[in-house]
């Protein structure tokens, strides 16, 4: 709550319009709040990409290794024989 009220009381104070001149000629007159919010969304829309991204290609990093440790844990059970076997063959 405390976080909206400090936000709302400076998007109050800041409604002076600024002007935003783009290639071309192209110019818009928008209020300041609206800026700063503009930027902020695409600042964390494209945080949250790039972050996404990553986490993605963590998790197939991490499927890929899991594949791998299962296929090593069943070609090492295959090579080595079964405990009770060894043992009574190192009896005779």
């Amino acid at each position: 709550m405390a976080i909206f009220l400090f936000l709302f009381g400076f998007a109050v104070k800041n409604d002076q319009l600024v002007g935003l001149q783009f290639f071309m000629g192209g110019a818009w007159q928008l209020p300041l709040v609206f800026v700063i919010l503009i930027f902020f969304a695409a600042g964390a829309i494209l945080g949250a990409t790039a972050t996404m991204i990553s986490l993605f290609r963590l998790r197939r990093e991490v499927y890929r290794l899991r594949r791998r440790v299962s296929s090593l844990e069943s070609d090492a059970s295959a090579a080595s024989p079964p405990v009770a076997e060894a043992q009574s063959a190192e009896s005779l």
